[in-house]
């Protein structure tokens, strides 16, 4: 790993004590942002969230994807892990955290945000406007992945795929500065409430861990009892771990607000995740021998 992605976890804090910082010094300057909206879509996160999807849709090798079915143990725990065990199992922990656990430290309208943001629709009652959910679409699925799927159409048809990795590589420093920018710009607009109640950060980020640890558990298990080779079920364990902050971030704010809870909930998630995955990184590297050597053709 490079000096940025080693030390990620420490420009993410640097990031968060300034967004705080500049959110409480220059509070209209922030003001004037969250106006910069149409159809509860606030078009300076899109832009940013925008520069930080896109260098990932130019990396997808949309051929390959003809091929998922000839090793689907990896694929199998992956999409059971995040669609059919992961939203149930936030449900229960921030039901349990925030409605049961901390009943007494949190207003129930608030609970309801920071559940929503940990799980985003989990929860039954949330409306969502045709106008946001339409523009929401467009602007964080269909144009970062058309762009994508075009710029790198457009690279191999031209050079090599040695091609792509050198775009990417020209790409990577706009990533960097979009994820950056991004955390300062809500830490901002969170200002006032983090000032307000610290506590809450710590509040958020306890069930979100003990989300992470428990799935890659349960992941990283099957995969060992179902005999899958360590090459496959490292990936598939850390991949059903790992969440989509990004568009969580994104739709959350769509929802429900810049300065809501669950915009919060979502920002915490980027802090967390850092730490926890490279954790969980080291913790596969050396239990990599519990694991059998098998051929890569397996079934």
């Amino acid at each position: 790993m490079g000096v940025f992605e080693r030390f990620l976890t420490l420009w993410v804090a640097i990031c968060i004590a300034a967004g705080v910082g500049l959110g409480f010094l220059i509070p209209s300057a922030f003001s004037a942002l969250a106006s910069f909206e149409y159809a509860s879509v606030n078009f300076a996160v899109a832009v940013l969230i925008w520069v930080m999807i896109y260098p990932m849709m130019v990396n997808v090798d949309f051929h390959s994807i003809k091929d998922v079915g000839k090793k689907p143990k990896g694929l199998c725990i992956t999409v059971v892990v995040n669609w059919l065990i992961k939203p149930f199992t936030m449900v229960g922990l921030g039901i349990l955290f925030f409605k049961v656990l901390l009943v007494d430290f949190v207003q129930a309208e608030t609970a309801r945000e920071y559940i929503a943001g940990m799980i985003l629709l989990g929860v039954t009652d949330i409306v969502v406007p045709s106008k946001t959910l339409l523009l929401s679409v467009v602007l964080y699925v269909v144009v970062p992945l058309a762009a994508g799927f075009f710029t790198r159409t457009k690279l191999l048809k031209k050079q090599s795929s040695e091609s792509v990795a050198s775009f990417m590589a020209r790409l990577k420093l706009f990533s960097i500065v979009g994820l950056l920018a991004t955390v300062v710009l809500l830490f901002g607009f969170q200002a006032k409430t983090i000032i307000a109640q610290p506590f809450v950060i710590l509040l958020i980020a306890i069930p979100l861990v003990i989300q992470s640890y428990g799935i890659f558990a349960l992941a990283y298990g099957w995969a060992y009892l179902w005999r899958v080779p360590f090459s496959t079920a490292a990936p598939a364990a850390l991949i059903g771990t790992s969440n989509f902050f990004e568009l969580a971030v994104a739709v959350a704010i769509s929802l429900f607000g810049l300065e809501s809870g669950a915009a919060l909930a979502t920002v915490v998630g980027v802090l967390v995740e850092v730490p926890v995955m490279l954790s969980l990184v080291s913790i596969a590297n050396r239990t990599k021998s519990m694991f059998p050597i098998l051929p890569m053709s397996y079934r």
